[in-house]
């Protein structure tokens, strides 16, 4: 069963016209204020054991309905929350299961709206941390289960100085301050599309794919070019790390006990479907394939760490459809994802202190502020205080601490990172994480030099988080740019040649052929359209680096270049550079990165519109 909970305002719905399935005996009109709104979508599975269902469905509202202080609920069917729905006479018996259970041990007033009708609602969401929330509930039989525990948890901020801060003293406007807002529920930023919605489609780097389903995009040559070089450049950070490269399927078989275990943590996220009598999922990280190479392997104490790394392309997420905007949050995605094996703790904090100091680095590298939050358990904390204040001294920033009554997930200790949007919200990209359960789950072991048998902990990192989350910060963070433009070791042009006339074509045609020689991504603007139309053109496409060639610069060898990243609006920065120079400039600024050839035409009379 899919769950998505709503605490609205109100909601209204009038039932309009049935279905062959539909429900008799309805109440055609109803409506709820300060409420708990539960779309519901019964699926096929659900079969195996309704009272289980209607059991959990109904523990996952009053938890809900706890957390809220609300006592009004209405109970309303969505078949669009799954694709592999029950029976209409099970969804029926469900739902009407949940409804009865719901009214039983609380005082509440609860309303259902009828099934198998089309209807018309509308809905007003608080719009809190709490307020969409979204569930999965898989029949199972947890009667040996302890009781689930209440998690308390505590914030506070670590100086590098090691100094403990109360967390409200640093909820300002600047990137950890909005972190702290988002993390500790004081709220976030409210507003429409983030900037780079536009961005990604105005700069034709990536779009909707509207033939596919939905959070699955199609990626244009300029927008290709840079998923590439990011995806270069995270393999060679891994490469200088000794990490070691490897390639995992994309879909596991729920049937094998360590992969459902593990992905029941994950339930509302997955893609689930049938392969003949198999059970099957699409991955949403590439730890199922690793950790079976990890099994399969002999790992010996003179190995560790072993650092084994992918790029899962693809990953996916069954994503709520209102959640899949632009880059942020998507159904599929590229994560580069790198787990470590390290022999004990003390190697743990060690492998540690080093993925997070990569992490850091990627902001340096594309050019935008990171801010840091560390979760753990209280009991981790407590044994290791000294050492989170070591890597805070590390970070050279204040980190937002978070620390945890008991552990609820596979990880002690993790740390992640975040850039924020230009509507002041965070997006979460690098993280570092310490697994203490999945080796002990997929078998992973060695003998240590005792012969003693040793499940050892594991680290999981994605040194910049998913790929398509950087092309989101990197276009968010052009709002706090005085001229917008991405790195220039990640524009798809690096620079633009653009000729005066025709006369200047073959000179310029010389220029563009020697930087790309050379090893810079450089085009020529050959069509016929005025000086200006071309230079402003090259403006919206944020070329760092446009040369105008006219009869001087064809006499004398001399290219007169607009910088960019020193220009200010309706005040461009020109230098006077010969081609020996320019190739010299830009290479400085990307010294150290990946490069590729550009994906588009030399051409610009040659170059296509996709958008």
């Amino acid at each position: 069963m899919r769950l998505l909970l709503i605490h609205s305002d109100n909601i209204k719905y009038v039932a309009q016209k049935k279905t062959p399935v539909a429900e008799e005996e309805i109440i055609l009109e109803d409506s709820l204020d300060e409420v708990l709104t539960v779309f519901c979508a019964v699926e096929s599975v659900d079969e195996e054991n309704i009272p289980y269902v209607i059991s959990k469905a109904k523990e996952e509202i009053f938890e809900t309905v706890e957390k809220l202080g609300v006592s009004n609920v209405m109970i309303y069917p969505y078949a669009h929350l799954s694709s592999d729905l029950s029976s209409p006479k099970t969804a029926v018996e469900v739902l009407r299961g949940i409804e009865e259970s719901c009214r039983e041990g609380q005082k509440l007033t609860v309303k259902r709206a009828p099934f198998g009708w089309y209807k018309a609602f509308t809905l007003s969401c608080k719009g809190h941390p709490l307020s969409e929330l979204s569930k999965t509930i898989v029949p199972g039989d947890d009667s040996e289960k302890p009781e689930k525990k209440q998690i308390l948890h505590n914030f506070f901020v670590l100086t590098p100085e090691g100094e403990k801060k109360e967390y409200k003293e640093y909820a300002d406007d600047s990137p950890l301050g909005k972190l702290i807002k988002k993390e500790t529920g004081m709220g976030v930023e409210q507003g429409g599309d983030p900037l780079h919605v536009e961005l990604m489609r105005s700069k034709e780097l990536v779009d909707y794919e509207p033939l596919s389903d939905v959070g699955h995009h199609r990626w244009m040559p300029r927008g290709k070019i840079v998923r590439d070089l990011l995806s270069d450049y995270v393999l060679n950070l891994v490469l200088d790390y000794g990490g070691m490269p490897v390639e995992t399927p994309v879909m596991y078989d729920l049937g094998n006990s360590a992969i459902n275990e593990h992905a029941g943590k994950f339930g509302e996220r997955q893609y689930r479907f049938k392969s003949g009598n198999r059970s099957m999922m699409l991955r949403f990280a590439a730890c199922f394939g690793m950790f079976s190479i990890m099994h399969d392997m002999h790992i010996s104490p003179n190995t560790l760490p072993m650092k084994m790394y992918e790029l899962s392309t693809y990953s996916f997420r069954h994503e709520q459809k209102g959640e899949c905007i632009g880059l942020k949050r998507l159904r599929a995605f590229t994560m580069p994802d790198m787990h470590s094996l390290c022999a004990d703790m003390n190697q743990t904090l060690g492998c540690f202190e080093e993925q997070l100091m990569i992490g850091w680095k990627t902001g340096k590298d594309f050019e935008y502020p990171l801010a840091g939050v560390f979760r753990c358990t209280e009991e981790f904390y407590k044994d290791n205080e000294e050492w989170v204040k070591k890597i805070v001294r590390m970070s050279e920033a204040p980190m937002l601490i978070e620390t945890l009554s008991d552990r609820v997930h596979y990880w002690i200790a993790k740390v992640d990172l975040a850039a924020i949007d230009g509507q002041g919200r965070p997006i979460e990209n690098p993280t570092v994480q310490i697994d203490v359960e999945s080796a002990d789950r997929f078998d992973i072991k060695y003998y240590n030099t005792q012969n003693e048998l040793v499940h050892p902990p594991i680290i999981h990192c994605s040194p910049t988080g998913s790929i398509e989350r950087v092309i989101c910060a990197l276009l968010e963070n052009t709002a706090s740019q005085n001229v917008p433009m991405l790195p220039v070791w990640l524009s798809p042009t690096q620079v633009r040649i653009v000729p005066v006339a025709e006369r200047h074509i073959e000179f310029a045609q010389k220029v563009c052929s020697e930087m790309n020689a050379s090893g810079i991504r450089c085009d020529m603007d050959d069509r016929e359209e005025s000086v200006g139309k071309k230079v402003r053109e090259a403006g919206m496409d944020w070329v760092p680096y446009v040369a105008v060639v006219g009869d001087s610069e064809a006499e004398s060898g001399k290219l007169t270049v607009t910088i960019r990243k020193e220009s200010e609006p309706k005040k461009p920065m020109k230098i006077e550079y010969n081609t020996g120079e320019l190739i010299a400039r830009v290479k400085k600024d990307s010294e150290g990165k990946p490069f590729r050839q550009i994906y588009t035409p030399k051409k610009l009379s040659m170059k296509p519109r996709f958008i």
